[in-house]
């Protein structure tokens, strides 16, 4: 009888993750889901036969629970991550102790692949806290799996993103559009070739130890991204640029609001590009053609046309 092969993933039924469990399950994996709602992973167990798709509670703060979770999983994906702190200190306890207990126990279970989903900007001398928690995070897996993989995504597109969604939301109902450090550069990288990029880190020996920063064909201004947007949705509101001062306190006032919408740290992230390093591998080096903004993204904008579906409208880039 042929032995199973199992994928366990922490934060699985989150963005990325839903489309790396159908390419696992379509490749014959049992996928475990591991994290701390199994409800939400539960939804995704018509994306595998009949028990292929196993939800697991184990909140990356729970040591025993992580390791029940990786038992004879021969591939373990951390997709775990937060944009804003619940609690001070909450980014160093997901993103570096986390990270680090997921590729501890993946290499005492035996593991064989350890993919560790990290951001571009991660940095230990960055004036974030994201990124240097992202930096920790990396070097916290590597020193308990030196084997791992390191992948570094830029800004994340698909239907169900949380970034052209929620600015076309905006276009479709504010009179402007906040543009706040309008001329930080941003990859748009496609949801479907990140999870087509990781699925071919499990199968290549060349990827073990390695890190990759992931992007797609074309660099964006952020003004750039808004005004296509815009014009996308066929909405007209004004861009508006915020001054850096304006910028701090509105920051300081959203962070105190429930869900915190913007905070003071990803101000900081703001000031940064994402983009890749061209010195860096990247989707390439892992065999996948990147997809393009205006192939994807208005197939999903149509919704919050005033008129119904037209013509998309092509992105330019750089």
């Amino acid at each position: 009888m042929a032995t199973r092969k199992i994928a366990t993933l922490f934060g699985g039924s989150g963005f990325i993750g839903r489309y790396l469990v159908r390419h696992l399950a379509a490749q014959g994996y049992v996928v475990r889901i591991a994290g701390r709602d199994p409800i939400a992973a539960a939804q995704l167990k018509p994306f595998g036969a009949v028990g292929q798709i196993v939800p697991l509670y184990a909140p990356v703060s729970r040591p025993d629970d992580i390791a029940r979770a990786v038992e004879e999983a021969s591939v373990v994906v951390n997709l775990v991550g937060i944009l804003s702190e619940s609690r001070p200190g909450d980014f160093h306890r997901v993103h570096a102790l986390g990270a680090g207990a997921i590729a501890a126990a993946a290499a005492a279970a035996g593991a064989t692949t350890v993919l560790q989903v990290s951001a571009i900007g991660a940095s230990s001398a960055s004036d974030s806290l994201y990124a240097r928690s992202k930096a920790e995070g990396e070097a916290a897996v590597l020193a308990a799996f030196p084997a791992a993989t390191i992948l570094r995504p830029s800004l994340v597109f698909g239907p169900e993103d949380q970034f052209f969604n929620r600015f076309a939301t905006m276009a479709a109902w504010l009179p402007v559009l906040p543009v706040i450090h309008g001329d930080t550069k941003f990859q748009p990288v496609y949801v479907g070739d990140v999870a087509a990029a990781m699925l071919a880190a499990i199968d290549r020996p060349d990827a073990a130890g390695a890190t990759f920063e992931l992007g797609g064909p074309a660099v964006f201004s952020f003004r750039e991204l808004l005004d296509w947007i815009r014009t996308t949705t066929h909405r007209t509101p004004t861009l508006l640029t915020i001054p850096d001062w304006v910028a701090r306190i509105q920051a300081v006032i959203a962070e105190r609001m429930p869900g915190k919408p913007f905070t003071t740290d990803q101000l900081r992230l703001l000031a940064h590009d994402n983009i890749c390093n061209p010195a860096m591998p990247g989707l390439a080096a892992l065999g996948v053609l990147p997809t393009p903004v205006q192939m994807v993204v208005p197939q999903y904008l149509v919704r919050f046309r005033p008129g119904g579906a037209k013509k998309p409208v092509l992105a330019t880039g750089k």
